[in-house]
């Protein structure tokens, strides 16, 4: 059964960014922003948005496929078109561990895991990569890692500000 949609106003403002919670900041890219249908798509559907609304949201994707079933998931879904995006997030956060992590398991990934997902699928049945570290340390540096995006939201709040509508599930 598909899920009704509706339209919802939603408004990132200094209250919601000073709440400390990234998720909320970045919900108009959450609704907005295709990563299931190809890198066009994608690149399309956030060009309205600024770059460090992207690399929020390509961090909070990576945050929640690591954290639901780590590398192998986030690069096996469709989540891994914003591999390169949340690394560059990491960079601009100063999460220095995280772009490490990154870097390293895109190199077991072969160097540049593919922006498609079925090429992605590809690599990790030809490459068989062992992610369980990279996965730990993820893991490790949870607190250091949220500090700094809080940080990075606050310093840069004009570039998360937002009024509009979007088309969500009810």
């Amino acid at each position: 059964m598909a899920r009704k949609m509706v339209t919802k106003k939603i408004v990132v403002d200094d209250s919601l960014i000073n709440a400390n919670d990234a998720q909320d900041v970045i919900e108009p890219l959450w609704w907005s922003v295709s990563i299931y249908d190809g890198e066009e798509q994608y690149e399309n559907d956030l060009m309205p948005f600024t770059m460090p609304q992207r690399y929020v949201f390509a961090m909070q994707w990576y945050e929640v496929e690591i954290c639901n079933g780590g590398h192998v998931q986030f690069y096996s879904n469709s989540t891994g078109i914003v591999w390169e995006d949340a690394m560059k997030g990491f960079m601009a956060i100063g999460a220095n561990k995280n772009v490490d992590i990154i870097k390293e398991s895109a190199i077991r990934m072969g160097g540049s895991p593919s922006k498609d997902r079925k090429e992605r699928e590809k690599q990790i049945d030809n490459l068989h990569p062992e992610f369980d570290d990279l996965d730990d340390l993820f893991y490790a540096n949870k607190s250091e890692r949220m500090e700094l995006l809080h940080i990075y939201i606050k310093t840069n709040a004009k570039d998360f500000y937002f009024s509009g509508n979007v088309i969500m599930p009810e």
